[in-house]
């Protein structure tokens, strides 16, 4: 009869422990799902250069600061706090351009602003990942801090309308998909997949912009 009750009480712990984690599963995809959808919404409207991107932007990047942190991704959530700020910066370049008269265009770098860029990244992300690799308990270090450097970067592109923004994009993305599946992020994964499918449009349509400002010169 004890073998009895004490297997009643074992299904019971069991069942219990399943219902605890599909409720804390449940509730960190819900928010999850929630940062993925406004972060959508930052690129679509990005794609059509409505100002409006931003704000979806800096909700996205808030409720991310809060899920990075806990999948100890440290560099990501850092990289939240300053889509915040980019989030505020973008605002104002896209609404007050240097000209009040015109939109602020969209333009290109120079190969010499790129090897700048590209050096920049490439410096910081061997300098954090060994700092984050030797003094924290940070997951996959040198791959966080490539996208997070990387990202910073871009966002100041998008931020000043530069065209390549979306080819630094599509690097970037890729290598996200795997760093999120690796922390088991599957809604951050599958967002980001979308992202590379959305980048073709952005890169497209800016370009037909770019081109059209080209011919007015």
């Amino acid at each position: 009869m004890s073998n009895f009750w004490e297997a009643i009480f074992g299904v019971c712990l069991v069942v219990e422990f399943f219902n605890t984690v599909s409720e804390q599963f449940l509730q960190n995809s819900l928010l999850e799902l929630t940062a993925v959808i406004f972060a959508i919404v930052y690129l679509l409207l990005a794609v059509k250069t409505n100002i409006l991107c931003w704000l979806a932007a800096g909700i996205s990047a808030l409720i991310f600061l809060y899920i990075f942190w806990g999948a100890k991704l440290y560099m990501e959530s850092g990289l939240q706090v300053y889509y915040l700020v980019m989030a505020v910066f973008g605002w104002y370049q896209w609404k007050l351009p240097s000209d009040s008269s015109t939109t602020l265009p969209i333009s290109m770098w120079s190969m010499q602003q790129h090897a700048g860029a590209l050096a920049l990244i490439v410096f910081f992300t061997v300098i954090s990942g060994h700092l984050l690799n030797s003094g924290t308990d940070a997951q996959l270090p040198y791959m966080d801090s490539l996208t997070t450097w990387g990202s910073v970067v871009t966002t100041f592109m998008v931020a000043r309308k530069i065209l390549e923004n979306w080819i630094y994009w599509l690097v970037i993305d890729l290598v996200s998909i795997y760093l999120y599946l690796d922390r088991e992020l599957y809604f951050t994964a599958i967002l980001f997949a979308v992202y590379i499918v959305i980048i073709f449009f952005g890169w497209f349509s800016w370009l037909k912009s770019y081109q059209r400002k080209m011919k007015t010169i």
